[in-house]
């Protein structure tokens, strides 16, 4: 059995005897569309994918904002405990959220969409030592699976229903399938000496294991974490032993770091610029295709691409991006 902290240990067996003892009450949407309620921007639309018109989907986590730091408000507390159900990342991604969680737990079905996953699947970094990685979703693949626990769950949930929330998770998996066939091709065009991504923090460790990149974060797993001196003097060796060309800031962490490798870099004679804008532990706007999870990933992965000397389309798989820079 893997060491975990006692808080990580708390608020897990808290969670599980909450979760099992809500969903042991609960009986089904009483009315229709019934609220679901979720965090983050990734989880929220894969839960709207699933429900469809059977429910309203609301998320609270929303663009540009880091979930690894984020504290629910007293507005995100009475969003809760008015839902019919609550979904969330889980592997501690929203983990100053916990005791939100466990409070609404009590009274209600909440679920963490990985916690169905097997521990084979996951990542435990050696600085992240006792707990996963979360950033699961830079993996299509293992999304995918993400989503099959969704709709599973809400068939279990809502049982009348479970025939549409499987035929409406059918359909989506055909697109999450697409989008990793895109995401293999695209990433495998960049030339292989040329196939390291630096990144501002590790969110990307499930896509460089998907899709054959290299990941270099500046901070750890959670943005919690402090880069120093020597992180970056490392990476400044890296990128000028290796001749990376481009590195990679992120839509919810700060750049300051990335652009002291950049300055870094300069000051031993070789120029790296910065590849575009990633987005790692939130979405775009919304109303945007790169407000979807799809869109978000075909995003990340384009630009990764072009950025680094591969090759992908201008503005991405299903030709809906906001246009890119890179070769053609």
């Amino acid at each position: 059995m893997r060491p975990r902290s006692v808080i990580h240990t708390i608020v897990v067996t808290l969670l599980a005897w909450s979760v099992s003892t809500a969903t042991a009450i609960a009986e089904g949407p009483s009315t229709y569309p019934y609220k679901i309620v979720c965090t983050t921007g990734m989880v929220t639309d894969i839960v709207r994918n699933v429900a469809g018109d059977l429910a309203q989907v609301e998320g609270i986590i929303g663009e540009g904002v880091d979930p690894h730091l984020y504290q629910a408000t007293r507005g995100d507390i009475g969003k809760l405990l008015k839902a019919d159900v609550v979904f969330y990342n889980g592997l501690m991604l929203e983990g100053k959220m916990a005791d939100a969680l466990i409070r609404v737990a009590r009274k209600k079905p909440v679920y963490a969409v990985t916690e169905l996953l097997d521990e084979a699947h996951l990542l435990e970094p050696p600085e992240f030592e006792g707990h996963f990685d979360p950033h699961l979703w830079m993996d299509a693949s293992l999304w995918n699976r993400c989503t099959e626990t969704v709709a599973n769950t809400l068939a279990s949930y809502d049982p009348k229903n479970a025939e549409t929330y499987q035929k409406n998770y059918r359909a989506y998996a055909g697109k999450l399938k697409s989008l990793d066939a895109y995401a293999r091709r695209v990433i495998s065009s960049i030339p292989e000496k040329s196939r390291v991504l630096v990144t501002a923090h590790d969110a990307f460790n499930y896509l460089g294991r998907a899709y054959g990149v290299e990941v270099r974060g500046i901070q750890g797993i959670s943005t919690e974490s402090e880069a120093g001196i020597e992180d970056i003097n490392r990476l400044v060796d890296e990128l000028v032993r290796r001749e990376v060309r481009a590195v990679f800031v992120e839509s919810s962490v700060s750049d300051k770091n990335v652009r002291s490798l950049i300055e870094g870099a300069k000051a031993r004679g070789h120029d790296v610029v910065i590849g575009g804008k990633l987005f790692s532990d939130a979405m775009g706007r919304p109303g945007t295709y790169e407000g979807t999870y799809i869109g978000m990933l075909d995003h990340n992965v384009t630009v990764i691409a072009k950025a680094l000397g591969g090759y992908a389309p201008a503005r991405g798989m299903n030709e809906k991006l906001s246009t890119v820079g890179g070769h053609e």
